[in-house]
């Protein structure tokens, strides 16, 4: 047992852990002890013992495998969810996502009138200050266990001229076939990068401390190569990977 009295209790398993980790007591693919067993050695309760997880899970040393329990991360392991990343249009030509999940919006979709940033209004090549239509929403899929924030920003700009004007277009994926209709053709890109969520976003995510989050930027653009919307989307990085065609 770990001697530093001082030492938070979640710091001193996750200490315990990694010195039994980097010793070889728990090698690589093997399960750690449970988060029962772990409480009932240090005195705690199991939102303490899973702080100190986190801290594992945070630094690559850990992961944690749905209905399975925690396992030492291999170089070898692969992720728990492999999610195919893609715009692709089905048998009634709506547009649908690339890794066939169905996401429900949990709250409702919240749409606001928003200026562009700087940041924004480059990816989109607009004047910074234009005025845009943002939708966001939490969505989930297999029966609560995916969830991510999605936003979608239309520029009023690439509305004009069309019956948006008057009413708003509806938010992605439903927006490429409203484009697609106003006689746009469309192809997209997408940007990724990782970075640590927000605590309003980790709440909503339901991540860990430490753990980060995946944040992609997809830009849908017409035949001109002239950018029509963007979104965004914030993902649990700790277990997921994202596939991509080359082509």
């Amino acid at each position: 047992m770990p001697t530093e009295k001082a030492q938070a209790k979640y710091r001193q398993i996750a200490e315990h852990l990694r010195r039994g980790i980097l010793e070889g007591e728990y090698p690589a693919g093997q399960p750690l002890p449970s988060e029962e067993v772990l409480a009932k050695q240090f005195g705690v309760t199991r939102p303490t013992v899973r702080q100190g997880i986190a801290e594992l899970r945070a630094a690559g040393m850990v992961e944690v495998m749905m209905g399975r329990g925690m396992f030492v991360r291999s170089p070898h392991t692969r992720p728990s969810l492999t999610r195919p990343r893609g715009v692709r249009r089905d048998a009634d030509g709506r547009y649908v996502e690339a890794d066939g999940l169905r996401w429900t919006d949990a709250e409702g979709v919240a749409i606001t009138r928003t200026d562009a940033p700087v940041a924004l209004a480059d990816l989109l090549r607009i004047p910074p200050g234009e005025p845009m239509l943002t939708y966001d929403a939490l969505q989930t899929a297999d029966h609560g266990r995916l969830r991510q924030l999605h936003r979608t920003y239309v520029p009023f700009s690439v509305l004009v001229g069309t019956k948006y004007e008057e009413e708003p277009p509806p938010p992605a994926p439903a927006l490429y076939t409203a484009l697609a209709e106003l006689g746009q053709a469309l192809h997209f890109t997408e940007h990724v990068r990782t970075r640590m969520p927000l605590p309003d976003q980790a709440n909503a995510l339901r991540l860990p401390d430490g753990v980060p989050m995946l944040h992609i930027l997809r830009t849908t653009l017409n035949t001109q190569d002239k950018p029509l919307a963007l979104e965004e989307f914030h993902l649990p990085g700790d277990d997921l990977e994202l596939s991509y065609p080359l082509r």
